[in-house]
């Protein structure tokens, strides 16, 4: 009976029973994490309330000296102490949110129903927390009038930890909402105080459980480590505690993008991180994911996400198109399979994102799933999602590890979403799609020096979550000026349905960049096998326009309402018939939408419409689905069997973050916190507002 690597040591801790917490006596429980070899089999503790699962070790392990090969020992001795202990690890309950995701697979779910279906109307307000940033400016190469204030906070030993639009890190008493530290990495510079979008931050701890950092990334491209007890730097990572990104990256392009807008993964002792790098022009910064040394900062390992010669997927690249391209990166969340050792990567499309005539070929590896070797950086295998890319169709959600049941076996699968609006479900091993995926001929650009790609991929299940064409018959009829707008909007524009490029003239693709699944990503409940799926109904319009002989590219798409003009009307109200948002259950053993129903509504219209939304989802094993994420500020819990909804609660301002839930330890409360601070690429109020929700004592 071996040991093998964990998140943390073994320990018996004291909490309540029952995996919903609630007022009940305190009984001791086991928080274990790791691997034990058992009659030959590798057998996985999870301290997350799951039952321990059990397999063969694999080939990588053993010859790594993992399962069952190592010496390390037990201080256990008896196969009936082991029974115990596992009898008791079987019904742990985590009280935290350790990771952005709730774990590192991303699947967004908590065991806790202490706030169930039966109870969640009475659903209070149970603290408020202002960051203090109302008024904040956002960056103009992001689009944002106001930057969003879109972190999600993990909770680890009762306390929570989030980021805010100014980079500035905040350690708060879960069960209170008072500060306990603040680190703000802008402290003392000249100047006007930056702001830009932060979806969180990154939490690691050392094995033996002693030691626990916070490290996330900046806006101006470092990487910092903070100790997690204090906030202060950790002057041994890096230098004082930071590790400048840019260097060796984007040493060329001094006045270039490179932001972390997203928080790193953790594997093991290493620190993973990608970049948000420029959409335009298509030369700058590369878009290489890295991981680092969590204690010393020291770079371990580089994936470049444009091969260079001799790598796999080289050759998709026409001539030398792949030197110095920027894009194909890593600028949204990635996950890790801990068990497996791999790291998952939604690599984004390459810049320039809707000019391709530069860069002739499939472009590998953007618009890819990646998977990696989480230790080495190796690859593993990959899937590309979109060939040659003119729409900035990039991988905008975090992969979701989910598992697929099928006749009788359960295959370990990852989710990918798509802002096409497809849900892709591979293989978590090799890459292969578990459902049908076919190549299917698109239209042709009509743009001088453009070579679209002949085909691309439509998975056949799950069926597409959004509309992927428009037809005159499908105008907005929701107020009679609205419907004008949009009927003469539509037609102005060319429109030939999925993959439609962006030609000379108007054209409106459908749907768009902001269409689809989007950052928002999905949550999983195992039980059920529900992917949980907010989308939104919202096409694109454009024209590509030739540049002048000196530009870095010879087009660019351009309207009279900018770069990124969406197929809306002058209230932001999408051209096409509600619903313009909704949220999605698909079963992902079948392959099928379970239900779908409408998310969001417009208060000064008096039909059911769904709003264009951002944000998250959660799952919780009370039968609920929460999320913020609409255009109208209020946050919404969902009955996850049927789509119901069962509560509704105001906020300061919409929440275009994603929510977390976690068990107070001195309560004894289930508290569900999310960000709302409005701002982003919609209109409306702004806030500065973190806040939490309990049932009422």
């Amino acid at each position: 009976m071996t040991p093998l690597a964990g998140n943390a040591a073994p320990r018996i801790t004291f909490g309540r029973n029952g995996a919903g917490g609630g007022s009940g006596p305190k009984v001791c429980s086991f928080a274990l994490s790791g691997w034990l070899l058992v009659d030959r089999r590798v057998l996985t503790l999870r301290g997350n309330g799951s039952p321990p699962t059990a397999r063969m070790p694999t080939l990588a392990e053993a010859e790594s000296g993992g399962a069952g090969v190592r010496t390390r020992m037990w201080t256990m001795s008896s196969v009936s102490q082991i029974l115990f202990l596992l009898a008791l690890s079987a019904t742990a309950s985590p009280q935290e949110w350790r990771f952005y995701g709730g774990d590192p697979g991303g699947t967004r779910s908590s065991p806790l129903k202490q706030i169930n279906r039966q109870n969640v109307r009475n659903l209070k307000r149970a603290w408020t927390f202002h960051i203090g940033e109302v008024d904040r400016g956002g960056k103009e190469t992001d689009r944002h009038h106001i930057a969003p204030f879109e972190s999600t906070p993990i909770v680890i030993g009762g306390v929570l930890y989030f980021s805010t639009p100014a980079n500035r890190v905040i350690a708060l008493d879960a069960e209170t909402g008072q500060e306990i530290w603040q680190f703000d990495p802008q402290a003392g510079r000249t100047g006007p105080r930056q702001r830009f979008q932060h979806r969180g931050v990154a939490y690691w701890q050392s094995k033996i459980g002693g030691e626990g950092r916070i490290l996330y990334g900046t806006f101006d491209g470092r990487l910092i480590a903070l100790d997690a007890k204090t906030g202060k730097p950790c002057r041994e990572f890096g230098k004082d505690g930071t590790v400048d990104l840019r260097a060796g990256i984007a040493d060329a392009y001094p006045g270039a993008e490179y932001s972390v807008t997203s928080p790193p993964a953790i594997y093991q002792d290493l620190v993973i991180t990608g970049a948000a790098v420029p959409e335009y022009p298509s030369k700058g910064p590369g878009g290489d994911v890295r991981a680092f040394d969590v204690r010393s900062g020291k770079l371990v390992w580089t994936f470049h996400t444009v091969p260079r010669p001799g790598e796999v997927g080289h050759e998709s690249w026409d001539g030398d198109a792949w030197r110095e391209r920027t894009g194909a990166n890593v600028w949204s969340i990635m996950s890790v399979d801990a068990e497996r050792g791999l790291a998952f990567l939604p690599i984004g499309s390459a810049s320039y994102d809707f000019y391709g005539g530069d860069r002739k070929g499939s472009d590998l590896f953007s618009n890819c799933l990646v998977a990696l070797n989480a230790a080495t950086g190796k690859l593993v295998w990959y899937y590309q999602m979109v060939h040659h890319d003119i729409w900035d169709y990039d991988m905008p959600a975090p992969p979701v590890l989910i598992t697929v049941r099928r006749g009788g076996r359960a295959i370990p699968a990852v989710a990918q979403l798509t802002k096409m609006g497809f849900v892709f479900i591979l293989d978590r091993l090799t890459g292969k799609p578990l459902f049908p995926v076919e190549e299917r001929p698109v239209r042709k650009s009509d743009v001088p020096g453009e070579a679209a790609w002949p085909t691309q991929p439509f998975p056949v299940r799950p069926p597409p979550l959004v509309r992927q064409s428009f037809s005159e018959r499908e105008i907005s009829t929701v107020t009679p000026e609205s419907n004008r707008y949009c009927a003469q909007l539509f037609h102005s524009l060319e429109s030939h349905g999925m993959y439609t490029p962006y030609g000379r003239k108007m054209t409106l693709v459908v749907p768009g960049t902001l269409g689809g699944a989007n950052w928002s990503g999905a949550s999983f409940d195992s039980a059920s096998g529900y992917l949980f799926v907010n989308t939104n109904e919202l096409g694109a319009v454009g024209a590509m326009e030739p540049q002048a002989a000196d530009a870095p590219a010879r087009y660019r798409r351009g309207s009279k309402e900018g770069e990124y003009a969406r197929f809306w009307d002058e209230h932001q109200w999408p051209c096409q018939k509600p619903p313009w948002g909704t949220l999605n259950a698909v079963d992902v053993n079948k392959g099928e939408i379970v239900w779908k129903v409408p998310l969001g509504v417009v208060d000064e219209l008096k039909t059911t419409t769904g709003t264009p939304n951002l944000g998250g989802t959660i799952v919780t094993d009370g039968g609920l689905v929460f999320i913020g994420a609409t255009i109208d500020s209020r946050f919404r819990a969902f009955d996850a069997r049927t789509g119901e909804q069962l509560w509704v609660g105001d906020l300061d301002a919409s929440a275009h973050a994603t929510p977390i839930t976690y068990m107070g330890r001195k309560s004894g409360k289930q508290f569900v916190v999310i960000a709302a601070g409005g701002g982003g690429y919609f209109r409306g109020k702004v806030s500065d507002a973190l806040v939490a929700f309990a049932l009422p004592d």
